[in-house]
């Protein structure tokens, strides 16, 4: 019995044509991004490239690795670079609020420094003058038998002022003392200007060192114009203490 041999459509494909098509499907698999999981088990079987041309395939493999790489490169060094930016303006603003903070404490230290100076600030109450009658000078003129205070010069009509800063506790006719001002200081004294002819502060004001209150005058129990000074411990009448040691102790020459 002859047979004869399978030819057409039932022939086996060839080798070189298996490669061929494979190949293709690589190149394919490449453009996808899949080849890199695919490509080694399937091409594990199969001849050396350089016999198969699949080459191509793995140059192209390559190239889209090295793209990769050179991405991933430069999106690690934008992010330094931005992390970099971030940095040196977070530095900025440090400075800039370092800077502010020491300013604001530079003028608090200043205010603070200004504010001491101003409480610290004491001047005579009459300017160019000076003292006429001494502290517990004895006298028929006086109730008590001493001068509670001292007396500085002046005629009627001379400038008067604090001797510090203070608030007005009494402003209008003081008996004896004729018209008369009682500031209460800063640190808890008194002072007490007495005889004036006029006064130019009322109850509640503050004043400051070297504020006019009033003029000198000879109202009240007086044998002449002058000024009455007297420091105390209390607003009170019987409450002085030395006025010329009280005005050294705050730098003002009597």
């Amino acid at each position: 019995m002859a047979f004869t041999r399978a030819t057409g459509k039932h022939r086996r494909p060839g080798r070189v044509h298996r490669t061929t098509v494979r190949a293709a499907g690589v190149a394919a698999l490449a453009t996808t991004g899949v080849v890199g999981t695919l490509a080694a088990p399937a091409l594990a079987a199969e001849p050396e490239a350089e016999q198969t041309g699949l080459t191509p395939v793995v140059t192209i493999g390559d190239s889209i690795a090295d793209e990769i790489d050179a991405q991933a490169l430069a999106q690690k060094q934008a992010a330094a670079d931005a992390a970099a930016r971030e940095a040196a303006r977070e530095a900025a603003r440090e400075r800039a609020a370092e800077a502010a903070k020491e300013a604001r404490e530079a003028k608090e230290r200043a205010a603070r420094e200004a504010e001491r100076e101003r409480l610290n600030t004491f001047v005579a109450p009459i300017t160019a003058s000076y003292v006429s009658t001494a502290y517990q000078a004895g006298s028929s003129l006086w109730s008590s038998g001493s001068h509670t205070g001292i007396d500085f010069h002046a005629s009627s009509g001379t400038s008067v002022h604090s001797v510090g800063v203070g608030t007005v506790v009494e402003a209008g006719w003081g008996g004896a003392y004729g018209n008369q001002v009682v500031i209460r200081m800063h640190d808890g004294t008194y002072t007490q200007y007495g005889h004036l002819s006029s006064i130019g502060v009322s109850v509640g004001q503050s004043v400051e060192p070297g504020q006019q209150i009033g003029v000198s005058g000879a109202t009240g129990n007086v044998t002449g114009p002058h000024l009455h000074f007297e420091a105390r411990t209390s607003p009170e009448y019987g409450s002085d203490m030395d006025p010329v040691a009280y005005l050294r102790s705050h730098g003002v020459n009597v």
